[in-house]
């Protein structure tokens, strides 16, 4: 029967071929210098194995050890660093221009949920047929979104068009509280809001005048037009 799998990067006993090694017994003592015959001459005197810990050390150095153990211990502390490394995700938040205002609550909490995990959010703006005509309206709605998580959200772009869509992407401010993830359940609780429901239809040319006069107003108490450009 083929016995287990050897991690080749690591050499024991008789294929540790240099001229010296640095010893360390199973207890952790040091014993010296000497040569790797001699040190797996008594590594198996005692019925273990000569590994190499570090061969890049001048001269390397070597532990008796049991191999075996040896590596599930280095596993070990392999999966336990791959449990603590953080994995971050970019989700994604769709909005469409005719969002209402308890939609937009609703998803703008849950932005705030995913940055205190740690993760990012690319908040979308999508339009649909003549709504294209009319970025200013997902702009408002994504800058509006910018000034009200400015306490823990930094924006890594301005609002800019992508084909059909408006989007920015969003990051957790330095020092903002982390939060776990919870586990994910088998299955996905029922979304307090149901994402295509009305608003996931065009807006009438009522509702796109209105907004797109909203959004332009909004824009002139921002930047009003200088007195020298109106004269023009």
């Amino acid at each position: 029967m083929r016995g287990p799998r050897r991690d080749d990067r690591v050499r024991i006993n008789e294929r540790i071929r240099v001229r010296e090694v640095r010893v360390i017994d199973e207890t952790g003592a040091q014993l010296g210098i000497m040569a790797p015959a001699q040190a797996v001459a008594l590594a198996k005197s005692k019925g273990l194995d000569l590994v190499e810990v570090a061969a890049t050390a001048v001269p390397p150095v070597c532990r008796i050890t049991d191999y075996g153990k040896y590596q599930y211990n280095e596993q070990k502390k392999t999966r336990q660093a791959r449990k603590h490394q953080k994995t971050i995700e970019v989700k994604e938040v769709k909005f469409r221009p005719k969002v209402d205002q308890h939609d937009y609550d609703f998803k703008k909490r849950n932005i705030q949920r995913f940055l205190h995990e740690g993760d990012k959010v690319k908040a979308v703006v999508f339009f649909r047929g003549r709504e294209i005509a009319h970025p200013e309206i997902g702009r408002r709605i994504l800058e509006r979104l910018i000034t009200e998580i400015n306490d823990i959200a930094v924006a890594e772009n301005i609002p800019r068009m992508e084909g059909n869509t408006m989007h920015t992407i969003l990051s957790g401010r330095p020092g903002i509280k982390r939060v776990e993830k919870p586990e994910k359940p088998e299955r996905p609780p029922r979304p307090e809001v149901d994402e295509d429901r009305d608003d996931d239809t065009e807006m009438t040319a009522e509702e796109l005048q209105v907004a797109a006069k909203a959004a332009a107003d909004e824009l002139a108490e921002v930047a009003p037009v200088p007195a020298e450009d109106k004269a023009e």
